[in-house]
């Protein structure tokens, strides 16, 4: 085989190959790209509540409103994880509102929910209890917006580029989490340290609320899903909304195709299983006692509980502890700018991701890095924090190290177990109960953080803090084997498709991808689109054939 045919063959040849042969309208679309954007936005406040949560209770004015001279361990866990509980909670019922109100409507009803909460703790004036129960208010809408975010982006983006667009909910993620640990240092460097001053804290919980403002006010004018109003049977304002969401007309083969193919597979769904989000028996039966959906439920739930049992949003969230252990970061300043640049640096290697690994490199591949990186990450970490809390003697190489092993630690989360749950929790499931399995998931991810974030103390001293590090580079391990086994590839397959993935044995599943894949390649290398609404392809001996548009399965 040569060189050129095994670039062909492998996923970036078919990523270049896919984005190359697809209309321009398609990907550069102002419609889709402004409306994927907007629900991206999403993604602002769970990682605004874990940066900035994580820090601000260094400030002296928050310290002195809230009656902690220093924040206890126990103290900082509670302002941490309790959050997760309503996230958790409201992520599984969101489904209700998801469903009923559609996308749109929910996104701006969950933004004003967590905008509240907001609102709730810049007002607290140093009331404990109103600062628990905004946090309380703020979780029951970031917990929401988790599942509609991803799940939104997942039903308008085009599957040529549906990874890329999907990962923009992860890059905003970061984006917040970086502005969230930057804002409390530069209010703590650039403002009076007063502990009567009550604007130094109150503009971090108040930035948030003007982020989002914009964002809502622009939904109005932007696209719902077209998927949902099909599963309404409002099919004029699905072709209208999918021919602007497509930038091509309604006639034309690859829009065309791609509303017939959601039009059947909802009917054949129906079908099957009844009318789905109008009947909870109906979907309830559908998710848990259909073989296919039961193993999408599994590799979903599986997902979100490795993303966290790798320990990254427990290093994320405990940030300033981990430099401590390694020797650095003795005073308030020099805590805040650390956290502030790893947050900077994670944002930088999301992007990195978005463009390079998810869809280029495929899902599993991205996976096997990550994962490899943190588990490499972890051990390293384990092994210097013994060493230096046995007093042996650390050259300064080490210690650097140790700083580069966060890192990249960060670097393998963000191309790995950060973005992909959200990208397989949004993209697997069928039409019907996409809303359900999405919130579901996202109920079981919530508890699990709010598991790992209560815990990480207690971890961190019975394991003699080392071996908090060891105990998640064993997980890693198993995210390794569990990703080999059950994870299938699926870049470049339709939402519309991959009940057929989900389908045999479950240790197959891979095998069947990578069959998958090598099958849309050997087509995808000699795609030349001519206009038409047909493909010439160039058959191995040389000859060409024709392959309607509607036909094509890359829609």
């Amino acid at each position: 085989m040569t060189l050129k045919r095994m670039i062909l063959n492998s996923t970036l040849g078919q990523y270049i190959n896919t984005i190359r042969n697809a209309p321009r309208e398609l990907i550069f679309n102002r419609r889709l790209l402004l409306t994927v954007a907007m629900y991206a936005m999403s993604g602002i406040p769970i990682t605004w509540d874990q940066g900035s949560v994580s820090v601000i209770y260094k400030l002296p004015s928050w310290q002195a409103a809230f009656g902690y001279s220093d924040a206890s361990q126990s103290a900082v866990s509670n302002m941490i994880s309790f959050v997760w509980i309503t996230c958790g909670l409201a992520s599984g019922l969101c489904v209700m509102l998801n469903d009923r109100i559609g996308r749109l409507w929910s996104f701006r009803l969950y933004s004003l929910v967590y905008m509240i909460g907001q609102l709730i703790a810049t007002f607290s004036n140093g009331n404990i209890g109103a600062l628990i129960a905004a946090r309380l208010v703020a979780g029951a809408g970031i917990g929401p917006l988790t599942v509609t975010g991803p799940l939104s982006i997942v039903e308008i983006a085009p599957t040529e580029a549906r990874g890329l667009l999907t990962v923009w909910f992860s890059i905003v993620m970061l984006a917040s989490l970086t502005l969230s640990t930057f804002v409390p240092y530069g209010v703590y460097v650039n403002m009076p340290t007063s502990t009567t001053d009550k604007l130094q804290y109150q503009i971090v919980y108040f930035l948030p609320i003007i982020l989002l403002t914009p964002v809502i006010l622009s939904s109005f004018f932007l696209s719902e899903s077209p998927r949902w109003l099909v599963l309404q049977d409002r099919h004029e304002e699905a072709a209208a909304e999918l021919v602007r969401l497509r930038g091509l007309p309604e006639t034309h083969p690859r829009v065309a195709s791609e509303l017939a193919s959601i039009r059947d597979q909802i009917s054949e769904e129906r079908a099957r299983y009844g009318q789905g989000g109008s009947n909870w028996k109906s979907v309830l039966r559908e998710t848990f006692l259909v073989r296919a959906n039961l193993r999408r439920v599994q590799m979903a739930f599986m997902a979100y509980a490795l993303a966290q049992l790798s320990g990254a949003n427990a290093v994320t969230s405990y940030l300033v502890k981990i430099f401590t252990l390694l020797g650095m970061g003795n005073d308030v300043k020099q805590q805040l700018f650390l956290s502030s640049m790893y947050s900077f640096a994670k944002f930088w290697f999301t992007i990195i991701a978005s463009f390079f690994f998810i869809d280029a490199l495929g899902r599993r591949m991205s996976l096997f890095i990550g994962i490899s990186l943190q588990l490499i990450s972890h051990l390293y970490l384990g092994i210097f924090i013994k060493f230096r809390q046995e007093g042996a003697h650390i050259p300064s190489s080490a210690s650097q190290a140790a700083i580069a092993a966060i890192f990249i630690h960060g670097f393998g989360f963000a191309i790995g177990l950060l973005v992909l749950p959200y990208v397989f929790g949004a993209e697997i499931w069928p039409n019907q109960i996409r809303s359900f399995g999405s919130s579901f998931t996202q109920l079981t991810h919530w508890f699990f953080a709010f598991g790992i974030s209560k815990g990480m103390p207690s971890i961190l001293t019975n394991m003699d803090n080392w071996g908090a590090f060891i105990f998640f580079a064993g997980w890693c391990l198993v995210s390794l084997i569990y990703v080999f086994f059950t994870v299938p590839e699926l870049a470049g397959v339709s939402v519309e498709q991959l009940d057929d993935l989900f389908t045999g044995p479950w240790w197959q599943i891979y095998k069947k991808s990578r069959g998958w894949q090598a099958k849309d390649n050997n087509v995808l290398q000699s795609v030349k689109t001519n206009g038409s609404g047909q493909d010439n392809v160039d058959e191995p001996d040389g000859g060409k054939v024709k392959i309607d548009a509607q036909a094509n399965k890359m829609v």
